[in-house]
């Protein structure tokens, strides 16, 4: 990575971190708080209730706690990342991010505990006394011998899952992948030689998986920085390492890779030499997944040994060896069975479904994400994408039969058919979604127009879009001022970044001649539409996109959305058969909800909401969700006629008609019915002829106020994350940012202009 992609990617994390409330958690309370009986029941002297039940029969923690759904990552930050010994306060940030993965990925809630000793003493006392608090324990970034000794110390004194991920995750995912690659070059494990070379906790622990899966003990050879780890060996020994010496002649890691068929590295950047790799047996299998440099690259490795399977730890390369794949997961499988540890079946488990994934089809959503040709198992595909859908199912499945075949499980589970369906409605597809469509976006990148090229927010997500590999970032603004804002923030580099605006254009005099084309007989003059593109900077960037100078445009920052927009539909229209209107995408207490009309349309009639109910289920659908519209008004069919509510029910019968008449009516509606009818089922019941299989997903609103209000307020007071509004219905991609948008929001708007241009 470049010094300048470092710096700008420093910046925007900082700044990520910062804005709005620090960190990456916050804790929601889960029942209402509203009244004094709410008060009563939550706390004294309702509460007392559980915790007598608690005390009379302690598995009922588990049905009045957050207990068997909440894991703790602790650390002490003696390693963290491959930063080193930061200490525990500098790895909170990383403990954070931990936890929210295991909410994104598995619906799991966390917490980070930072335990600011280095003692191991120490570190187990203050963490034995933990259980009762948690479902699981997560330990994280502790260096090596300590955390052997603090993991299993800890899981002879607790009787919930310890899991340390730097160890058993590391390990159950390469794990999986070499059952892909013994299977694809005819190997069987009770016979394969492997050499691991780097003896802390992954390396130790990926030795260990691997003999639990069959390797025999002799076929192993460990190595660490003073060579192999034989029997006889005194110096740099500790017992774990012991614990994997073997008779061997060989006594360097040159030695040790001679005609050996697999190499796991857990060290240092080129540790394995082109000369090594060509003196291992036919179809070798390297998994280099020493970060942020492997031992050996890919390019190194196609480049010596054709007929070599390769994995690194880096998502840039094929078949990364990801943790993520693992530990949400097995936690979640753990966690619904009320597991007492994670033993050796259930990681062996892990590793066998994931293993079973990558030789599956794979589901279009992660298929198009791969530029090219739809991945297939092979040498490069051994490893299934960390956004498969599948995941959230076929882990924990496997996991939870494993825990309970093992009997570690206090709470089997009967109907395993139930059991996928509950895992199943716990993933939210629209996050797999999002990141599904950055994945197609860094595949074809695409130049996108920054019209507020000159401010400071902008320039800095115009870098992060380029450092993500989107495209080509056009600045709109004056370079000088582009410049010295640069030099104010600490930045310089612009490599990868274009400036452009109507002082330097080769192109005013043909925008202009478009313009006028379009308008002249719309009351504008020449001069007038010269002015606008010597002046207006969001027409004379739309302008770039619709004659074809650039793919897609995001602008928003600095002006009101109805002013950017105006200047945007000076150059551009709908696209034919389309409106233009504003998705607003809400997500909030593990439901994704689409709002429409959020930017656009302030008085639409009964034709036009019909129209808006079909695109916004459009886009609901290309989220990953399938559409259940409902058509909002105050009232529930029909007790209160008149006004907006005969438009909303006018424009239910207009989407009968369309159906009637074959249209692409394909999902469910109904209305008008308010916004409680609409997104609670209970309430659903009492009007038992509503169309709505379960609660609405997409809510149209009877006007731009209605729609507009509800989104902000669940913003600002519903704890949800708000997405958009998203610009539907225009003939070119064009995003519009809310103004004082922040870095991240204008970069995800920028990189959606951009999918949208494919």
């Amino acid at each position: 990575m470049t010094e300048s992609k470092t710096n700008s990617l420093y910046e925007a994390a900082l700044e990520f971190h910062k804005v709005g409330q620090p960190g990456k958690l916050e804790i929601v309370p889960t029942k209402p708080m509203a009244t004094t009986r709410d008060l009563s029941l939550a706390y004294s002297p309702g509460v007392a209730a559980p915790c007598l039940a608690i005390a009379e029969n302690p598995d009922t923690a588990y049905d009045y706690t957050t207990r068997g759904n909440m894991v703790a990552v602790i650390s002490n930050g003696t390693a963290v990342l491959g930063l080193g010994n930061l200490g525990a306060l500098a790895g909170k940030p990383v403990m954070e991010g931990k936890s929210v993965l295991f909410k994104r990925f598995a619906d799991v809630d966390s917490i980070d505990l930072e335990v600011d000793t280095e003692e191991v003493d120490a570190f187990v006392n203050a963490v034995r006394y933990l259980g009762p608090s948690f479902g699981g324990i997560n330990l994280e970034d502790i260096k090596a011998p300590e955390c052997f000794v603090i993991e299993q110390r800890l899981r002879e004194l607790m009787d919930i899952p310890i899991f340390h991920d730097d160890q058993h995750g590391t390990a159950i995912i390469a794990a999986a992948g070499l059952i892909n690659a013994l299977h694809l070059t005819g190997r069987d494990i009770k016979s394969a030689k492997m050499v691991v070379n780097g003896a802390g906790a992954a390396g130790v622990a990926c030795a260990e998986l691997v003999k639990a899966m069959g390797m025999p003990n002799e076929n192993v050879i460990l190595c660490d920085t003073k060579g192999v780890v034989y029997q006889g060996r005194t110096d740099g020994m500790n017992q774990w390492k012991s614990a994997h010496a073997v008779k061997t002649d060989a006594r360097s890691l040159a030695d040790a890779v001679k005609g050996s068929d697999i190499f796991f590295g857990l060290s240092v950047k080129g540790a394995l030499t082109p000369d090594m790799l060509r003196s291992m047996a036919a179809n070798p299998i390297i998994f280099a997944m020493a970060n942020p440099d492997p031992e050996i690259t890919p390019e190194e490795a196609a480049a010596t040994r054709a007929d070599a399977i390769m994995a690194t730890g880096r998502s840039d390369y094929a078949n990364q060896v990801n943790n993520v794949l693992g530990f949400p997961y097995i936690f979640r499988g753990a966690l619904d069975v009320r597991a007492r540890t994670i033993n050796d079946a259930m990681k062996i488990a892990a590793a066998e479904a994931i293993a079973k994934l990558a030789r599956e089809d794979v589901p279009d959503e992660v298929a198009a994400a791969y530029k090219g040709a739809r991945p297939k198992y092979g040498p490069t595909y051994i490893i299934p994408s960390p956004f498969d859908p599948r995941l959230i199912v076929e882990i924990p499945l496997a996991v939870a039969k494993a825990a309970v075949a093992s009997g570690v499980a206090r709470k089997p589970i009967t109907d395993w058919g139930a059991y996928r369906n509950q895992l199943r409605a716990r993933l939210d597809p629209t996050a797999g979604s999002l990141q599904i469509f950055m994945d197609q976006v860094a595949a074809n990148p695409k130049r996108v127009v920054f019209a507020e090229g000159e401010e400071e927010t902008v320039i800095r997500a115009a870098l992060a879009f380029r450092d993500a590999g989107f495209g080509t970032p056009i600045l709109i603004g004056r370079s000088e001022r582009i410049a010295a804002t640069m030099k104010e923030i600490g930045l310089s580099n612009l490599e990868g970044i274009e400036i452009s605006n109507a002082r330097v254009s080769k192109h005013n005099e043909a925008y202009t001649d478009f313009l006028y084309k379009r308008h002249q007989r719309r009351g504008a003059l020449h001069r007038d539409v010269q002015r606008l593109v010597n002046l207006d900077r969001n027409v004379f960037g739309a302008c770039m996109v619709a004659m074809g100078h650039a793919d897609a445009m995001v602008t928003g920052v600095t002006r009101t959305y109805s002013v950017s927009y105006e200047g945007v539909r000076w150059a551009i229209d709908p696209a034919r058969g389309q409106r233009v209107i504003g998705i607003s995408i809400i997500v909030a207490k593990g439901r994704t909800v689409f709002i429409a009309d959020t930017s656009v349309t302030e008085l639409p009639g009964s034709q036009d909401l019909s129209l808006i109910a079909i695109q916004a289920a459009e886009v609901a659908r290309k989220m990953g969700h399938e559409p259940r519209v409902a058509l909002l008004s105050h009232s529930n069919f029909g007790n209160a006629p008149g006004g907006v509510v005969d438009v909303v029910r006018q424009a239910v019968m207009a989407l009968d008609q369309l159906r009637s008449g074959g249209s692409e009516v394909n999902f469910e509606y109904d209305g008008e019915m308010s916004a409680a009818v609409a997104l609670n089922p209970d309430l659903q019941k009492i009007y038992p002829f509503c169309r709505l299989s379960g609660p609405a997903n997409v809510l149209i609103m009877p006007g731009l106020h209605s729609a507009l209000i509800s989104s902000q307020l669940l913003q600002e007071l519903g704890g949800g994350t708000v997405i958009g509004p998203l610009l539907v219905g225009l003939e070119k991609p064009v995003q519009i940012a809310q103004m004082g948008s922040s870095l991240s929001d204008i970069v995800n708007l920028a990189a959606l202009a951009a999918y949208n241009a494919r």
